[in-house]
């Protein structure tokens, strides 16, 4: 008997073969014996669907180099995605969780900031991004705050929102549904069916408020260390049946009415918050105002109260009385593997300066932020990189004996990270050192002076790097 070697079986023909061929072997010993081009042909003949191709070929990279070969041939550059690294990655961390039609990955730069001082333990603080600046200057606030004895924290509520719309045929209706839910016998109905659906997902209030025969409810929840979106929804459609129950006419028009409010601006997450409402406050000391900063108590306080509060004023933002907190929480949910379009509502942020002291020599600030939305598990989270970046704040996964904490704790580190970038940007506009140190680090006038020369006013002898540590 003839014995056939598997390289031997698996070696692939010159030519691609017929299409039915090539569907008769994929279904009858997989797609290890067929060749690149033809799973190219497969795809293209609608006898394997583009977006199931890892799934198709039970082998993940493979499937991304396919799909990336097929959408190089319909781009104006063929070679466009040279430069988009697709090898040695886990996607089975991203099939069916993270991304679909995946093409490759996009590496960011992770800086660290700190050590920072934070309820009296010290934290390392990963920052993803590609502003020059951004983590020297975060770096260079850590070092202020810890010189004046580190950060304090409070988690103030902890609550994840779901506002349905639900449409009634009129307004007594309305009005008879909205009394209903204010009722708390009714809210302990409604709370042990949303409880039902998860092991974490506990419910803490419903309100809702009307326009005309329309009721837009808002669903509260406790969610552990999930930023809880989709255990909220779950929770929220099982409270809505059993609502309908009683209320047959009730329409349902929707399970997201933009009352939660998610990935907007919005009054309603500024004034009652919104997953994590936390407050960080420190006291700095009138020679690190001077020395590290290079600016003074008197001037931060007075900018403060023009730019953050006036100026924002001015500009009718809603949760804008800050200088850049979006830096921040942006930085950090990207390297921890939050998702960044809730920086939207997570970045509202209110920072107060105020002299400190019997002589008002030394600077109190606050950080206030009602609605930070983040977990800990689940989303970007089991992704290798942004899991390391979690492991580095000890918040990784689970909270071990109690659920919430860890995605609380990371609340904190933000709050206190976003604190020391407002104070370090403060302090450079306070000193007029903010466009010197950003060509410092930015390095702009490499694009600015193409012939190799600088202008005088940008030479290097003359820019500063506003007291940021390099």
């Amino acid at each position: 008997m003839e014995v056939v070697d598997e390289d031997s079986a698996l070696k692939q023909p010159d030519e691609p073969r017929n299409i039915l061929d090539c569907v008769d072997l994929l279904r009858t010993k997989g797609s290890k014996y067929l060749s690149d081009s033809e799973i190219l042909s497969l795809v293209k003949s609608k006898h394997i669907p583009g977006y199931q191709l890892e799934k198709a070929l039970d082998d993940m990279e493979r499937g991304v180099k396919i799909r990336r070969a097929i959408l190089s041939e319909t781009l104006p550059l063929k070679t466009a995605l040279d430069s988009l690294p697709f090898t040695q990655y886990d996607y089975s961390k991203v099939l069916g969780a993270c991304c679909e039609n995946v093409i490759g990955y996009v590496p960011i730069p992770v800086g660290v900031a700190g050590p920072m001082l934070l309820d009296g333990k010290t934290v390392s603080i990963p920052m993803a991004t590609t502003e020059g600046c951004l983590v020297a200057s975060t770096n260079r606030g850590c070092r202020a705050l810890l010189a004046g004895g580190g950060v304090r924290s409070s988690v103030e509520k902890d609550g994840m929102s779901r506002g349905p719309a639900v449409r009634m045929p009129n307004i007594q209706k309305a009005s008879s549904l909205l009394h209903w839910i204010r009722d708390r016998d009714n809210f302990e109905l409604l709370k042990s069916c949303f409880d039902s659906t998860s092991r974490f997902g506990r419910l803490q209030e419903v309100t809702g408020r009307l326009a005309g025969r329309y009721v837009f409810l808002r669903f509260v929840a406790k969610t552990g260390d999930a930023m809880g979106m989709n255990m909220v929804s779950k929770g929220t459609e099982m409270a809505l049946q059993k609502l309908q129950e009683i209320y047959p006419e009730m329409e349902i028009i929707s399970l997201s009415g933009n009352v939660c409010t998610d990935k907007k601006p919005s009054a309603i997450n500024w004034i009652n918050g919104r997953g994590k409402s936390v407050v960080c406050e420190a006291v700095i000391p009138g020679h690190v105002v001077t020395n590290v900063l290079k600016t003074s108590v008197a001037d931060l306080v007075d900018l403060n109260v023009s730019k953050n509060f006036i100026g924002s004023a001015m500009a009718g933002s809603i949760g804008g009385y800050n200088a850049h907190a979006a830096n921040i929480v942006t930085a950090i949910y990207i390297a921890t593997g939050q998702d960044p379009a809730q920086n939207v509502g997570s970045s509202n942020c209110m920072t107060i300066m105020e002299p400190y002291g019997p002589e008002g020599r030394d600077l109190y600030m606050t950080v206030t932020m009602p609605s930070m939305e983040v977990g800990t598990i689940g989303g970007g989270t089991v992704l290798p990189a942004q899991s390391a970046c979690l492991e580095m704040l000890g918040v990784k996964g689970p909270h071990p004996t109690n659920p919430g904490e860890n995605a609380c704790q990371l609340a904190r580190v933000i709050c206190a990270a976003v604190m020391a970038g407002e104070i370090s940007l403060m302090a450079a506009l306070a000193a007029g050192h903010l466009v010197k140190s950003h060509l410092t680090h930015n390095r702009s006038v490499i694009n600015m002076a193409p012939s190799g020369s600088l202008p005088a006013c940008l030479d290097k002898a003359n820019l500063t790097t506003a007291g940021i540590p390099r």
